[in-house]
Protein backbone atom coordinates (compact mmCIF):
# COMPACT_ATOMS: atom_id res chain seq x y z
CA UNK A 1 0.00 0.00 0.00
CA UNK A 2 2.84 2.57 0.87
CA UNK A 3 4.31 1.68 -2.47
CA UNK A 4 1.59 2.50 -4.20
CA UNK A 5 1.38 6.07 -2.42
CA UNK A 6 5.35 6.26 -3.40
CA UNK A 7 4.55 5.66 -6.81
CA UNK A 8 2.10 8.23 -7.23
CA UNK A 9 4.47 11.02 -4.87
CA UNK A 10 6.73 10.31 -7.56
CA UNK A 11 5.09 12.47 -10.01
CA UNK A 12 5.71 15.23 -7.77
CA UNK A 13 9.32 14.99 -7.98
CA UNK A 14 11.82 16.72 -10.79
CA UNK A 15 11.06 19.60 -12.92
CA UNK A 16 8.46 21.53 -15.07
CA UNK A 17 9.09 24.51 -17.56
CA UNK A 18 8.16 27.58 -15.95
CA UNK A 19 7.21 30.47 -18.43
CA UNK A 20 9.25 33.47 -16.97
CA UNK A 21 8.45 37.28 -17.10
CA UNK A 22 10.37 37.90 -20.34
CA UNK A 23 8.62 34.37 -21.67
CA UNK A 24 12.40 32.18 -21.54
CA UNK A 25 11.03 28.95 -20.05
CA UNK A 26 12.63 28.29 -16.54
CA UNK A 27 13.10 24.59 -14.89
CA UNK A 28 11.50 24.80 -11.86
CA UNK A 29 11.04 22.26 -9.40
CA UNK A 30 7.36 20.78 -9.67
CA UNK A 31 6.86 21.19 -5.59
CA UNK A 32 7.89 25.59 -6.20
CA UNK A 33 5.04 25.88 -8.30
CA UNK A 34 2.26 28.47 -7.32
CA UNK A 35 -1.13 29.18 -8.46
CA UNK A 36 -0.87 31.48 -11.33
CA UNK A 37 2.44 30.24 -12.51
CA UNK A 38 2.37 29.43 -16.40
CA UNK A 39 4.66 26.50 -17.45
CA UNK A 40 4.58 25.05 -20.73
CA UNK A 41 3.33 21.84 -21.72
CA UNK A 42 4.92 19.26 -24.57
CA UNK A 43 4.38 16.41 -26.04
CA UNK A 44 5.61 12.80 -24.40
CA UNK A 45 5.95 15.25 -21.00
CA UNK A 46 3.73 14.52 -17.83
CA UNK A 47 1.41 17.28 -16.90
CA UNK A 48 3.02 18.24 -13.60
CA UNK A 49 -0.02 19.58 -11.53
CA UNK A 50 -3.24 20.72 -12.00
CA UNK A 51 -3.35 23.70 -14.48
CA UNK A 52 -6.12 24.98 -17.24
CA UNK A 53 -4.99 25.37 -20.63
CA UNK A 54 -4.34 29.02 -21.84
CA UNK A 55 -2.66 28.18 -25.23
CA UNK A 56 -2.64 25.78 -27.77
CA UNK A 57 -4.20 22.30 -27.93
CA UNK A 58 -2.53 18.75 -26.73
CA UNK A 59 -3.89 15.15 -27.11
CA UNK A 60 -3.95 13.77 -23.49
CA UNK A 61 -3.69 10.33 -22.07
CA UNK A 62 -5.74 10.68 -18.33
CA UNK A 63 -6.10 6.90 -17.62
CA UNK A 64 -3.96 7.16 -14.40
CA UNK A 65 -6.77 9.66 -12.99
CA UNK A 66 -9.62 8.02 -14.92
CA UNK A 67 -8.54 4.18 -15.76
CA UNK A 68 -9.70 5.08 -19.53
CA UNK A 69 -7.29 4.40 -22.22
CA UNK A 70 -8.79 6.38 -24.88
CA UNK A 71 -6.99 10.07 -25.03
CA UNK A 72 -9.13 13.02 -24.98
CA UNK A 73 -8.58 16.16 -26.40
CA UNK A 74 -8.24 19.54 -24.78
CA UNK A 75 -7.79 23.00 -25.96
CA UNK A 76 -8.20 26.45 -24.23
CA UNK A 77 -9.93 26.49 -21.38
CA UNK A 78 -9.80 23.03 -20.59
CA UNK A 79 -8.77 21.62 -17.10
CA UNK A 80 -5.85 19.28 -16.87
CA UNK A 81 -4.59 16.96 -13.92
CA UNK A 82 -1.63 16.57 -12.74
CA UNK A 83 0.00 12.89 -13.90
CA UNK A 84 -1.71 12.57 -16.76
CA UNK A 85 0.67 12.38 -20.46
CA UNK A 86 0.24 14.91 -23.03
CA UNK A 87 0.24 12.68 -26.18
CA UNK A 88 0.42 15.57 -28.75
CA UNK A 89 0.72 19.05 -29.54
CA UNK A 90 2.11 21.73 -27.21
CA UNK A 91 0.33 24.38 -25.26
CA UNK A 92 0.90 27.00 -22.43
CA UNK A 93 -0.75 26.35 -19.33
CA UNK A 94 -1.92 27.94 -16.22
CA UNK A 95 -1.17 26.40 -12.42
CA UNK A 96 -4.36 25.98 -10.53
CA UNK A 97 -3.51 24.43 -7.88
CA UNK A 98 0.04 23.63 -6.34
CA UNK A 99 0.89 20.19 -5.88
CA UNK A 100 0.11 19.25 -2.59
CA UNK A 101 -3.50 20.46 -3.48
CA UNK A 102 -4.03 18.57 -6.46
CA UNK A 103 -6.33 15.65 -7.10
CA UNK A 104 -3.10 13.47 -7.46
CA UNK A 105 -1.98 14.58 -4.25
CA UNK A 106 -5.65 14.35 -2.88
CA UNK A 107 -5.48 10.22 -3.36
CA UNK A 108 -2.68 9.67 -2.16
CA UNK A 109 -4.53 11.22 1.17
CA UNK A 110 -6.91 8.70 0.31
CA UNK A 111 -4.73 5.70 0.56
CA UNK A 112 -3.10 7.23 4.06
CA UNK A 113 -6.64 7.71 5.32
CA UNK A 114 -7.86 4.04 4.29
CA UNK A 115 -4.11 2.40 5.61
CA UNK A 116 -4.26 4.49 9.15
CA UNK A 117 -8.07 4.78 9.87
CA UNK A 118 -9.42 2.67 13.27
CA UNK A 119 -12.71 0.91 12.38
CA UNK A 120 -14.39 -1.06 15.03
CA UNK A 121 -12.22 -4.21 15.24
CA UNK A 122 -9.21 -2.30 15.34
CA UNK A 123 -10.34 -0.43 17.90
CA UNK A 124 -11.70 -4.12 19.32
CA UNK A 125 -8.24 -5.41 19.27
CA UNK A 126 -6.39 -2.22 20.55
CA UNK A 127 -8.19 -2.45 23.52
CA UNK A 128 -7.56 -5.82 23.75
CA UNK A 129 -3.83 -5.29 23.45
CA UNK A 130 -4.12 -2.43 26.09
CA UNK A 131 -5.12 -5.00 28.89
CA UNK A 132 -2.92 -7.43 27.88
CA UNK A 133 0.11 -6.10 29.85
CA UNK A 134 -1.27 -5.84 33.39
CA UNK A 135 -2.56 -9.02 32.94
CA UNK A 136 0.31 -10.67 31.50
CA UNK A 137 2.58 -9.76 34.05
CA UNK A 138 -0.22 -10.65 36.65
CA UNK A 139 -0.37 -14.25 35.23
CA UNK A 140 3.05 -14.33 35.41
CA UNK A 141 3.71 -13.41 39.14
CA UNK A 142 1.13 -15.98 40.25
CA UNK A 143 2.70 -18.45 38.25
CA UNK A 144 6.04 -17.44 40.13
CA UNK A 145 3.91 -17.34 43.90
CA UNK A 146 2.17 -20.80 43.36
CA UNK A 147 4.95 -22.89 41.91
CA UNK A 148 7.77 -21.26 44.39
CA UNK A 149 5.35 -20.48 47.34
CA UNK A 150 2.43 -23.41 46.93
CA UNK A 151 4.21 -26.02 44.81
CA UNK A 152 7.37 -26.08 46.96
CA UNK A 153 9.98 -25.80 43.81
CA UNK A 154 12.75 -23.50 43.82
CA UNK A 155 12.74 -20.27 42.68
CA UNK A 156 14.93 -21.02 39.86
CA UNK A 157 12.00 -23.29 38.28
CA UNK A 158 9.16 -21.19 39.82
CA UNK A 159 11.04 -18.18 37.46
CA UNK A 160 11.03 -20.17 34.42
CA UNK A 161 7.67 -20.98 34.65
CA UNK A 162 7.09 -17.46 35.17
CA UNK A 163 9.10 -16.32 32.08
CA UNK A 164 7.37 -18.74 29.71
CA UNK A 165 4.38 -17.49 30.48
CA UNK A 166 5.00 -13.76 30.24
CA UNK A 167 6.36 -15.01 27.08
CA UNK A 168 3.80 -17.28 25.06
CA UNK A 169 1.17 -14.41 25.81
CA UNK A 170 2.43 -11.79 23.69
CA UNK A 171 -0.45 -10.08 22.23
CA UNK A 172 0.94 -10.22 18.47
CA UNK A 173 -1.24 -12.37 17.38
CA UNK A 174 -4.09 -10.43 18.39
CA UNK A 175 -2.75 -7.00 17.56
CA UNK A 176 -1.86 -8.29 13.67
CA UNK A 177 -5.62 -9.97 13.53
CA UNK A 178 -6.87 -6.61 11.48
CA UNK A 179 -3.99 -4.75 10.52
CA UNK A 180 -2.74 -6.67 7.62
CA UNK A 181 -6.20 -8.18 6.30
CA UNK A 182 -6.90 -4.35 6.21
CA UNK A 183 -3.80 -3.37 4.45
CA UNK A 184 -3.94 -6.33 1.76
CA UNK A 185 -7.73 -5.21 1.03
CA UNK A 186 -7.22 -1.51 0.97
CA UNK A 187 -3.99 -2.21 -1.64
CA UNK A 188 -6.34 -5.27 -3.67
CA UNK A 189 -8.73 -2.13 -4.20
CA UNK A 190 -6.34 0.59 -4.73
CA UNK A 191 -5.34 -1.50 -8.04
CA UNK A 192 -8.49 -1.55 -9.36
CA UNK A 193 -9.34 1.86 -8.87
CA UNK A 194 -11.21 1.96 -5.63
CA UNK A 195 -9.97 4.58 -2.91
CA UNK A 196 -11.02 3.97 0.54
CA UNK A 197 -12.01 7.17 2.39
CA UNK A 198 -12.51 6.04 5.92
CA UNK A 199 -11.19 3.42 8.08
CA UNK A 200 -14.22 1.23 8.98
CA UNK A 201 -15.61 1.30 5.34
CA UNK A 202 -14.62 -2.14 4.54
CA UNK A 203 -16.40 -3.05 7.90
CA UNK A 204 -19.42 -1.20 7.26
CA UNK A 205 -20.11 -2.75 3.54
CA UNK A 206 -20.04 -5.99 4.99
CA UNK A 207 -23.05 -5.31 6.60
CA UNK A 208 -24.96 -3.90 3.58
CA UNK A 209 -28.25 -5.33 2.84
CA UNK A 210 -29.68 -3.05 0.27
CA UNK A 211 -28.06 -1.21 -2.27
CA UNK A 212 -29.34 2.09 -3.58
CA UNK A 213 -28.49 3.56 -6.77
CA UNK A 214 -29.05 6.93 -8.67
CA UNK A 215 -29.80 6.95 -12.28
CA UNK A 216 -28.11 9.82 -14.09
CA UNK A 217 -24.24 9.48 -13.94
CA UNK A 218 -24.36 6.30 -11.73
CA UNK A 219 -25.91 3.33 -13.41
CA UNK A 220 -25.93 5.58 -16.97
CA UNK A 221 -22.97 7.14 -17.97
CA UNK A 222 -24.68 10.80 -18.05
CA UNK A 223 -23.31 11.07 -21.63
CA UNK A 224 -26.67 11.29 -23.10
CA UNK A 225 -27.65 12.54 -26.75
CA UNK A 226 -29.99 15.07 -27.53
CA UNK A 227 -32.68 13.21 -29.56
CA UNK A 228 -35.82 15.10 -29.31
CA UNK A 229 -38.11 18.05 -28.75
CA UNK A 230 -39.59 21.19 -30.62
CA UNK A 231 -36.89 23.95 -30.49
CA UNK A 232 -35.03 26.02 -32.47
CA UNK A 233 -31.72 27.31 -32.60
CA UNK A 234 -32.18 30.69 -30.55
CA UNK A 235 -34.34 28.33 -27.61
CA UNK A 236 -30.78 25.97 -28.33
CA UNK A 237 -28.36 29.10 -27.67
CA UNK A 238 -30.18 30.28 -24.54
CA UNK A 239 -30.19 26.94 -23.06
CA UNK A 240 -27.02 25.82 -23.55
CA UNK A 241 -25.72 29.96 -22.23
CA UNK A 242 -27.41 28.94 -19.17
CA UNK A 243 -26.13 24.98 -19.03
CA UNK A 244 -22.52 26.40 -18.69
CA UNK A 245 -23.29 27.35 -15.43
CA UNK A 246 -24.13 23.77 -14.24
CA UNK A 247 -22.44 20.67 -14.03
CA UNK A 248 -25.54 18.46 -14.34
CA UNK A 249 -24.86 15.83 -17.63
CA UNK A 250 -27.98 16.52 -19.13
CA UNK A 251 -26.59 20.40 -19.21
CA UNK A 252 -23.00 19.40 -20.35
CA UNK A 253 -24.67 17.53 -23.45
CA UNK A 254 -26.87 20.62 -24.21
CA UNK A 255 -23.47 22.27 -24.62
CA UNK A 256 -22.07 19.63 -26.68
CA UNK A 257 -25.17 19.66 -28.80
CA UNK A 258 -24.94 23.10 -29.46
CA UNK A 259 -21.94 22.67 -30.62
CA UNK A 260 -22.93 19.68 -33.35
CA UNK A 261 -25.10 22.38 -34.55
CA UNK A 262 -23.09 24.73 -35.40
CA UNK A 263 -25.13 27.15 -31.97
CA UNK A 264 -22.83 29.36 -30.63
CA UNK A 265 -24.04 28.96 -26.53
CA UNK A 266 -25.79 32.75 -25.36
CA UNK A 267 -23.60 34.91 -23.48
CA UNK A 268 -25.82 35.58 -20.43
CA UNK A 269 -26.09 38.96 -19.02
CA UNK A 270 -28.37 38.15 -15.90
CA UNK A 271 -27.58 36.54 -12.54
CA UNK A 272 -27.70 32.84 -12.25
CA UNK A 273 -28.34 30.59 -10.08
CA UNK A 274 -28.54 26.51 -9.80
CA UNK A 275 -31.37 25.48 -7.36
CA UNK A 276 -30.16 21.44 -6.25
CA UNK A 277 -32.48 18.97 -7.93
CA UNK A 278 -34.43 21.48 -9.47
CA UNK A 279 -32.39 23.67 -12.58
CA UNK A 280 -31.03 26.81 -13.01
CA UNK A 281 -32.75 30.02 -12.81
CA UNK A 282 -31.89 33.34 -14.79
CA UNK A 283 -33.02 36.64 -13.92
CA UNK A 284 -32.38 39.01 -17.22
CA UNK A 285 -34.10 42.35 -16.26
CA UNK A 286 -37.73 41.95 -15.76
CA UNK A 287 -37.80 38.18 -17.19
CA UNK A 288 -37.41 34.94 -15.37
CA UNK A 289 -35.72 31.99 -17.22
CA UNK A 290 -35.92 28.85 -16.29
CA UNK A 291 -33.67 25.36 -17.12
CA UNK A 292 -34.67 22.53 -15.75
CA UNK A 293 -37.44 19.97 -14.58
CA UNK A 294 -40.60 20.01 -15.86
CA UNK A 295 -42.40 21.20 -12.54
CA UNK A 296 -39.97 23.90 -11.96
CA UNK A 297 -39.18 25.69 -15.20
CA UNK A 298 -42.82 25.03 -16.48
CA UNK A 299 -45.39 25.03 -13.54
CA UNK A 300 -47.89 22.37 -14.77
CA UNK A 301 -47.91 19.47 -17.15
CA UNK A 302 -46.86 19.88 -20.30
CA UNK A 303 -46.15 16.75 -22.88
CA UNK A 304 -46.65 13.24 -22.31
CA UNK A 305 -45.72 12.12 -19.09
CA UNK A 306 -45.05 8.43 -20.39
CA UNK A 307 -42.33 9.11 -22.67
CA UNK A 308 -38.92 7.67 -21.12
CA UNK A 309 -36.54 10.20 -22.53
CA UNK A 310 -34.84 12.17 -20.00
CA UNK A 311 -35.78 15.91 -20.50
CA UNK A 312 -34.89 19.60 -19.61
CA UNK A 313 -37.78 22.56 -20.02
CA UNK A 314 -36.80 26.08 -20.87
CA UNK A 315 -39.49 28.59 -20.11
CA UNK A 316 -39.71 32.17 -19.22
CA UNK A 317 -43.22 32.49 -18.12
CA UNK A 318 -44.69 34.35 -21.08
CA UNK A 319 -44.17 32.15 -24.24
CA UNK A 320 -44.43 28.79 -24.85
CA UNK A 321 -42.03 26.36 -23.27
CA UNK A 322 -39.35 24.56 -25.00
CA UNK A 323 -38.67 20.84 -24.69
CA UNK A 324 -35.01 19.23 -24.93
CA UNK A 325 -35.51 15.36 -25.07
CA UNK A 326 -32.48 13.00 -24.05
CA UNK A 327 -31.66 9.59 -23.93
CA UNK A 328 -28.56 8.37 -21.86
CA UNK A 329 -27.25 4.93 -21.99
CA UNK A 330 -26.20 2.15 -19.61
CA UNK A 331 -22.69 1.81 -18.10
CA UNK A 332 -20.59 -1.02 -18.88
CA UNK A 333 -21.75 -3.83 -16.50
CA UNK A 334 -24.76 -1.95 -14.87
CA UNK A 335 -26.83 -4.88 -15.73
CA UNK A 336 -24.15 -7.45 -14.46
CA UNK A 337 -24.04 -5.12 -11.18
CA UNK A 338 -27.29 -5.43 -10.14
CA UNK A 339 -27.14 -8.96 -10.75
CA UNK A 340 -24.08 -9.66 -8.78
CA UNK A 341 -25.94 -7.19 -5.75
CA UNK A 342 -29.14 -9.94 -6.12
CA UNK A 343 -26.73 -12.41 -5.83
CA UNK A 344 -25.00 -11.24 -2.92
CA UNK A 345 -28.96 -11.00 -1.08
CA UNK A 346 -28.76 -7.21 -1.38
CA UNK A 347 -32.18 -5.84 -2.14
CA UNK A 348 -31.45 -3.53 -4.80
CA UNK A 349 -33.65 0.39 -5.36
CA UNK A 350 -33.62 2.70 -7.88
CA UNK A 351 -33.78 6.16 -6.43
CA UNK A 352 -34.24 9.07 -8.98
CA UNK A 353 -35.01 12.69 -9.50
CA UNK A 354 -35.77 12.23 -12.83
CA UNK A 355 -39.41 11.68 -14.01
CA UNK A 356 -41.02 8.16 -13.19
CA UNK A 357 -41.51 7.20 -17.37
CA UNK A 358 -36.98 7.44 -17.71
CA UNK A 359 -36.58 6.18 -14.31
CA UNK A 360 -38.81 3.24 -14.80
CA UNK A 361 -37.44 2.33 -18.38
CA UNK A 362 -33.67 2.18 -16.88
CA UNK A 363 -35.02 0.20 -13.91
CA UNK A 364 -36.94 -2.42 -16.27
CA UNK A 365 -33.76 -2.73 -18.44
CA UNK A 366 -31.96 -3.97 -15.45
CA UNK A 367 -34.28 -5.77 -13.94
CA UNK A 368 -34.65 -3.48 -10.72
CA UNK A 369 -37.85 -3.94 -9.09
CA UNK A 370 -37.84 -0.98 -6.53
CA UNK A 371 -37.96 2.17 -8.30
CA UNK A 372 -38.58 5.79 -6.54
CA UNK A 373 -39.00 8.73 -8.83
CA UNK A 374 -39.32 12.23 -9.08
CA UNK A 375 -37.36 13.03 -5.62
CA UNK A 376 -36.19 16.47 -4.33
CA UNK A 377 -32.99 15.69 -2.65
CA UNK A 378 -34.13 16.22 0.88
CA UNK A 379 -37.00 13.71 -0.22
CA UNK A 380 -34.07 10.87 -1.13
CA UNK A 381 -32.37 11.30 2.27
CA UNK A 382 -36.04 10.21 3.96
CA UNK A 383 -36.53 7.59 1.44
CA UNK A 384 -32.61 6.28 2.47
CA UNK A 385 -33.85 6.79 5.86
CA UNK A 386 -37.14 4.93 5.37
CA UNK A 387 -35.01 1.61 3.45
CA UNK A 388 -32.21 1.75 6.29
CA UNK A 389 -35.54 1.25 8.64
CA UNK A 390 -37.59 -1.11 7.31
CA UNK A 391 -34.68 -3.57 5.96
CA UNK A 392 -31.07 -2.61 7.72
CA UNK A 393 -28.19 -0.98 6.39
CA UNK A 394 -27.71 0.34 3.11
CA UNK A 395 -25.17 1.15 0.59
CA UNK A 396 -25.66 5.02 -1.42
CA UNK A 397 -24.48 4.77 -4.96
CA UNK A 398 -24.94 8.18 -6.33
CA UNK A 399 -22.47 11.25 -7.78
CA UNK A 400 -24.86 14.80 -8.34
CA UNK A 401 -24.96 17.61 -6.05
CA UNK A 402 -29.02 16.25 -4.85
CA UNK A 403 -27.29 12.89 -3.88
CA UNK A 404 -24.96 14.46 -1.38
CA UNK A 405 -26.90 14.31 1.53
CA UNK A 406 -28.07 10.79 0.53
CA UNK A 407 -24.78 10.07 0.45
CA UNK A 408 -24.26 11.20 3.83
CA UNK A 409 -27.34 9.58 5.21
CA UNK A 410 -26.71 6.23 4.31
CA UNK A 411 -25.09 3.19 6.20
CA UNK A 412 -21.98 3.72 3.55
CA UNK A 413 -21.87 5.16 -0.04
CA UNK A 414 -19.73 4.72 -3.07
CA UNK A 415 -19.52 7.66 -5.29
CA UNK A 416 -17.54 7.44 -8.96
CA UNK A 417 -15.08 9.60 -9.64
CA UNK A 418 -16.51 11.81 -12.16
CA UNK A 419 -18.89 12.56 -9.37
CA UNK A 420 -18.63 16.64 -8.06
CA UNK A 421 -16.41 17.64 -5.17
CA UNK A 422 -19.19 16.99 -2.28
CA UNK A 423 -20.73 14.06 -3.12
CA UNK A 424 -16.98 12.85 -3.24
CA UNK A 425 -16.74 13.90 0.10
CA UNK A 426 -19.60 12.85 1.40
CA UNK A 427 -18.78 9.33 0.43
CA UNK A 428 -16.85 6.53 1.87
CA UNK A 429 -15.42 4.99 -1.25
CA UNK A 430 -14.55 6.68 -4.37
CA UNK A 431 -13.97 4.45 -7.65
CA UNK A 432 -12.92 5.48 -10.84
CA UNK A 433 -13.79 4.43 -15.01
CA UNK A 434 -17.16 4.30 -16.36
CA UNK A 435 -17.79 0.79 -15.05
CA UNK A 436 -19.89 0.13 -12.11
CA UNK A 437 -17.78 -3.34 -11.35
CA UNK A 438 -16.13 -1.68 -8.36
CA UNK A 439 -19.24 -1.76 -6.74
CA UNK A 440 -19.64 -5.27 -6.66
CA UNK A 441 -15.85 -5.55 -5.79
CA UNK A 442 -15.98 -3.48 -2.83
CA UNK A 443 -18.82 -5.71 -1.32
CA UNK A 444 -17.32 -8.93 -2.21
CA UNK A 445 -13.85 -8.14 -0.51
CA UNK A 446 -15.53 -6.34 2.40
CA UNK A 447 -16.95 -9.68 3.45
CA UNK A 448 -14.06 -11.61 2.68
CA UNK A 449 -12.09 -9.09 4.88
CA UNK A 450 -14.66 -9.34 7.39
CA UNK A 451 -14.67 -12.58 7.60
CA UNK A 452 -10.73 -13.30 7.97
CA UNK A 453 -10.73 -10.70 10.58
CA UNK A 454 -13.04 -12.76 12.70
CA UNK A 455 -10.91 -16.02 11.79
CA UNK A 456 -7.87 -14.41 12.83
CA UNK A 457 -9.06 -12.89 16.36
CA UNK A 458 -10.83 -16.55 16.88
CA UNK A 459 -7.51 -17.52 15.77
CA UNK A 460 -5.81 -15.47 18.14
CA UNK A 461 -8.08 -16.39 21.23
CA UNK A 462 -7.40 -20.04 20.61
CA UNK A 463 -4.13 -19.75 20.42
CA UNK A 464 -4.10 -17.91 24.01
CA UNK A 465 -6.80 -20.55 25.62
CA UNK A 466 -4.53 -23.23 24.70
CA UNK A 467 -1.14 -21.87 25.02
CA UNK A 468 -1.51 -20.07 29.00
CA UNK A 469 -2.92 -23.14 30.91
CA UNK A 470 0.15 -25.16 29.52
CA UNK A 471 2.41 -22.49 30.19
CA UNK A 472 0.87 -22.51 33.77
CA UNK A 473 0.78 -25.99 33.95
CA UNK A 474 4.64 -26.05 33.77
CA UNK A 475 4.52 -27.42 30.60
CA UNK A 476 6.45 -24.88 28.16
CA UNK A 477 9.99 -23.80 28.25
CA UNK A 478 10.87 -19.87 27.29
CA UNK A 479 12.33 -21.66 24.04
CA UNK A 480 8.88 -23.93 23.11
CA UNK A 481 7.00 -20.01 24.56
CA UNK A 482 9.04 -18.43 21.73
CA UNK A 483 8.20 -20.71 18.92
CA UNK A 484 4.75 -20.70 20.15
CA UNK A 485 4.20 -17.16 20.03
CA UNK A 486 5.81 -16.60 17.28
CA UNK A 487 4.40 -19.14 14.95
CA UNK A 488 0.72 -17.81 16.34
CA UNK A 489 1.74 -14.94 14.64
CA UNK A 490 2.77 -16.41 11.30
CA UNK A 491 -0.54 -18.42 11.20
CA UNK A 492 -2.78 -15.13 12.11
CA UNK A 493 -0.64 -13.70 8.83
CA UNK A 494 -0.88 -16.70 6.37
CA UNK A 495 -4.61 -16.62 6.87
CA UNK A 496 -4.87 -13.08 5.73
CA UNK A 497 -2.92 -13.90 2.54
CA UNK A 498 -6.06 -16.48 1.72
CA UNK A 499 -7.54 -13.08 1.17
CA UNK A 500 -5.86 -12.93 -2.45
CA UNK A 501 -7.33 -16.46 -3.92
CA UNK A 502 -10.12 -16.01 -1.94
CA UNK A 503 -10.98 -12.87 -3.77
CA UNK A 504 -10.02 -13.95 -7.65
CA UNK A 505 -11.93 -16.66 -7.26
CA UNK A 506 -15.78 -14.54 -6.04
CA UNK A 507 -14.53 -11.98 -8.23
CA UNK A 508 -14.26 -14.05 -11.41
CA UNK A 509 -17.00 -15.31 -10.98
CA UNK A 510 -19.13 -12.75 -10.33
CA UNK A 511 -20.61 -14.54 -7.18
CA UNK A 512 -21.32 -13.44 -3.62
CA UNK A 513 -18.69 -14.08 -1.20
Amino acid sequence: ARTSAAQLMRHFTGVAQRVAADGQLDATPIADLRPGDHIRLTAGARVPVDAVLKDGRIGLDNSLITGESLPISCENGDTVLGGTVVLSGSATAEVSKASEDSLLAGIVRLIEVAEQGHARYVRLADRAAQIYTPLVHSLAALAFLGWWGVGGADWQAALVTAISVLIITCPCALGLAVPVVQVLVSTWLFKRGILLKSGDALERLSEVREAIFDKTGTLTTGIAQLTGGVWTQADLARAAGMARYSRHPLCRTLEDAARRHGVAPLAISGTIEEIPGQGLECRDGDTNWRLGRRDFAVGVSHGDHSDPHSELWLSDGKAAPVRFAFADTLRPEARATVRRMQAFGVGVHLLSGDRKPAADNVARQLGIKHTVSDVRPEQKVAEVNRIQHQNGPAVMIGDGLNDAAALATAHVSIAPSSAIDISQQASDVVFQGDSLTPVGDSIAAARLSTRLVKQNFALAVLYNMVAIPLALAGYVTPLMAALAMSLSSLVVIANAFRFHPLVARHTSAGGPS
